[in-house]
């Protein structure tokens, strides 16, 4: 099958610039409006892959993200989240992004460019066989993350990808590959518009299924949220009162603040 990077295609609206305010935001939410639906057609995809690294994590893997640019900060801000939202120890699902932690803020020339540089990173947290490896690049032709992948599979750890390119030269190097078909772009290639929408919305489907496939989650609560601020305190002093049926705010606040979580303080009542 050929490969076309629709990625790069013109963008279907001409002359931006003559464009009145009110256009240009009703025209990028018109292109918005079809991602999700993009998205809607790859949860086979999303599916398996979710599978995998849930029996993974389960095992005591971890789950990696390799991007560059846009991807590879979509990947880390994911993997940011997990701590907070879920409890879960920091290290489990672990982000990396070509140029290392400069490139979070601002470009670094050429990064995305070395193929052996992100099986090197990769490296540096003695990725095994346990682990799954997912590379995150809208074009699908990113070198650094190709590369990891490439040497993950010789490695023998699993591999996926989210793209939004058919027929790239990282999904032939994913056991899993996910692809996100949005478009051209309302500006030509500026993939961080509807490519990185797609990503986002992907990691969350993934993140927040493996979170709840390996018991993070309860009802619809996020019982094992960490406590980093009044508002965090606040809705799991709410949400222990409902699940453990305590009446009294201050005690089950109290309760709360002792135990960490909702889930622990609800398991000291019982």
């Amino acid at each position: 099958m050929s490969f076309e990077k629709i990625t790069e295609e013109p963008g279907r609206y001409r002359h931006l610039e003559k464009m009145t305010i009110h256009e240009i935001l009703t025209n990028i939410n018109h292109e918005d409006n079809e991602v999700p639906a993009a998205v809607g057609k790859a949860i086979p995809q999303i599916e398996k892959l979710v599978s995998v690294i849930s029996d993974k994590m389960l095992k005591g893997g971890r789950l990696f993200y390799v991007g560059a640019g846009t991807s590879g900060r979509l990947g880390i801000l994911d993997a940011s989240e997990i701590p907070p939202t879920y409890g879960m120890p920091y290290g489990l699902i672990i982000g990396i992004i070509a140029g290392g932690e400069e490139a979070i803020q601002k470009p670094v020339e050429n990064a995305e460019d070395d193929k052996e540089q992100g099986w090197l990173d990769l490296q540096e947290y003695s990725v095994s066989e346990k682990d799954v490896v997912i590379g995150i690049a809208a074009s699908g032709t990113t070198p650094y993350v190709i590369g990891a992948l490439e040497e993950s599979r010789k490695n023998k750890i699993i591999t996926g990808c989210i793209t939004c390119n058919p027929g790239s030269p990282i999904s032939k190097q994913a056991d899993y590959p996910i692809e996100v078909v949005v478009g051209p772009e309302f500006v030509t290639a500026s993939t961080r518009m509807k490519s990185g929408t797609a990503q986002k919305l992907v990691l969350n489907m993934i993140s927040t299924t493996v979170m709840i496939q390996i018991g993070r989650v309860e009802d619809n609560k996020m019982v094992n949220m960490q406590l980093t601020n009044s508002k965090l305190i606040d809705r799991g002093t709410k949400m222990l009162m409902e699940k453990a049926g305590i009446k009294d705010y201050q005690k089950a606040k109290e309760l709360l603040l002792k135990y960490g979580s909702v889930k622990k303080a609800e398991e000291s009542v019982k």
